[in-house]
């Protein structure tokens, strides 16, 4: 599998792609060889009325969304069939840009099924009526807001495109995507095949960049309505300031992680630890929902850390993200590598037993991290408190259920947590005594339920997405009319 022989990086706008109109760009580094891959496209700080989302967008909203989801999902459709004819390209320009290896790849199928899931769902948008106020008919109009955007992260960038789009897309608005400058060809190559698939130019239009750029002339913009933004929580705060000093527009945050998993004395242990081990370490631990704090009962404490090691030892691959044999990749880049190791030297002169790891491997090039295991870190330590986005774990022992659920929930992070028991009362206190937004029981992250809402609580995050309705809602205003009756 290896990378095409031209790589686009430009901005689509308007249906076309085009340079910055400043000629800024930047360099796309392959985190596994350190070899540059191509060169990206910046967008230029505008002012707010000379940006893409002024005229072109307001003007072509209209059409667009007086077609009948039927009609859009004709475009959605011949998308989805690109998407799964690409997928191998898909897969190697994620590898070479963020190091996600291509045999664990399935971003490109899921993002494919996102697209067919939306294009059936444009009919179930219902308003309500009533006859309640005598005189009166009275009823409820759903409505997209006209123009919305989206800014998505670098570790799943295909799926965050799609689930962010798609729902936005098929209710009538029209959007402006920004993908992460660490991670920008598969958006990049998406944006040709929306090119393919036809849609009305400026339907869809997919920008890159910097942070303090383009992400920023979207949560100022005037025109945007609603933005929809999965990403760093320092990030989400500067977002969710910014509407309000703009137009308070609406603003859905899905935000960072520290989760918890609880494994009690009567857990399937070895199930406990292939699951846990796979949560911290798939995606090179730079997944927002990873558990990586693990609170093991004192029981079975050593077993369980004993078989989390060997996990380690024996089932993990690290090596080139393009070669399917390999299952653990690089970090993104190296401010992320940097950010992961200064966070594992915190960890050393936390008072915790480094177990296992603990740096970046000494035989390979590139911006590698050991999978790491640190035991009985204190809890107020800066790694059991910050987010590290990387394959760092803590295991800690506990030995009461008030003292875990104390320490799981001693957090600011609230987006995903997990216990492991077969006692169903006790599984029941902590699915509803456990802070966060999805609670997984002899499960954890990655796994979600599809048709479940995803999103955090406490700085996690604000809104919940998930399908069908709850991102169908994120892109819907919600308008009364009355109607008086002679």
């Amino acid at each position: 599998m290896g990378l095409p022989d031209k790589i686009e990086t430009r901005l689509f706008i308007n249906g076309e792609f085009v340079e910055s109109s400043n000629g800024k760009t930047f360099d796309i580094t392959n985190p596994a060889t350190l070899k540059h891959v191509a060169t990206g496209t910046c967008m230029k700080p505008l002012s707010r009325t000379q940006t893409v989302l002024s005229l072109p967008l307001r003007r072509l909203f209209p059409s667009w969304s007086e077609l009948s989801p039927d009609q859009r999902a004709q475009y959605f459709k011949k998308l989805a069939s690109l998407i799964r004819q690409n997928n191998d390209e898909l897969g190697a320009l994620e590898a070479a840009s963020m190091g996600k290896p291509v045999g664990a790849f399935f971003d490109a199928y899921a993002c494919a099924s996102k697209w067919d899931h939306y294009a059936e769902a444009g009919y179930t948008v219902q308003g309500t009526t009533s006859v309640q106020t005598p005189g009166y008919l009275n009823m409820t109009l759903r409505q997209p807001y006209g123009v919305v955007a989206a800014i998505i992260p670098w570790n799943v960038p295909l799926l965050f495109l799609a689930s962010k789009l798609a729902p936005a897309l098929i209710v009538g608005n029209t959007v402006v995507l920004k993908s992460s400058e660490k991670a920008p060809l598969t958006s990049a190559k998406i944006a040709t095949l929306v090119q393919q698939a036809g849609f009305p130019p400026g339907v869809i239009n997919i920008i890159t960049g910097f942070g303090n750029v383009s992400g920023s002339i979207l949560s100022h913009h005037m025109d945007v309505r609603a933005l929809s933004f999965t990403g760093s929580g320092r990030t989400g705060r500067i977002i969710q300031a910014a509407a309000a000093k703009s137009n308070l527009k609406q603003v859905f945050l899905e935000l960072g992680g520290k989760s918890p998993a609880i494994i009690f004395e009567d857990a399937d242990i070895k199930e406990a630890v292939k699951q846990t081990a796979y949560s911290i370490q798939w995606n090179s631990g730079q997944v927002c929902m990873a558990n990586s704090r693990v609170y093991v009962q004192d029981t079975i404490a050593d077993e369980y850390i004993e078989l989390f090691k060997q996990h380690f030892q024996k089932e993990v691959s690290i090596g080139d993200p393009l070669d399917k044999s390999t299952n653990h990749g690089p970090q993104a880049d190296e401010v992320q590598h940097k950010t992961v190791l200064s966070y594992l030297e915190s960890g050393k002169q936390s008072g915790g037993e480094l177990l296992l790891g603990g740096a970046a491997p000494s035989d390979r090039e590139g911006y590698y991290i050991q999978p790491t295991i640190f035991k009985n870190t204190p809890e107020d330590a800066k790694i059991m408190k910050e987010e590290v986005f990387g394959p760092v774990v803590n295991i800690n022992v506990f030995k009461s259920e008030d003292e875990v659920l104390a320490k799981a929930n001693n957090t600011e992070y609230g987006l995903y947590a997990a216990v492991y028991t077969k006692n169903i009362d006790r599984a029941i206190r902590f699915a509803k005594g456990l802070e966060a937004g999805t609670v997984g029981v002899n499960c954890t992250s990655p796994v979600t339920g599809r048709d479940m809402p995803f999103g955090g609580f406490k700085s996690s995050g604000s809104g919940r997405e998930g399908e069908p309705l709850y991102s169908l809602d994120n892109f819907l205003e919600t308008k009364s009319v009355l109607i008086k009756l002679s």
